[in-house]
């Protein structure tokens, strides 16, 4: 279970893309997240998804 809290999300997100996942899709994929509504959720922080440093900033 992911958490709901987006600050919390950040940081959860970020450390399994750093730490298990070489992009987003893979992530979303093996978690079964909505891709969509994962960047929405975090969009809400100003916080956006760089593939080019597989992370959110």
């Amino acid at each position: 279970m992911i958490p709901k809290d987006p600050v919390m999300l950040l940081s959860y997100i970020n450390l399994k893309l750093r730490d298990f996942y070489g992009d987003l899709a893979a992530l979303c994929d093996d978690l079964d997240l909505d891709r969509k509504e994962l960047e929405d959720k975090l969009a809400v922080i100003d916080y956006h998804y760089d593939s080019a440093k597989n992370q959110f900033i």
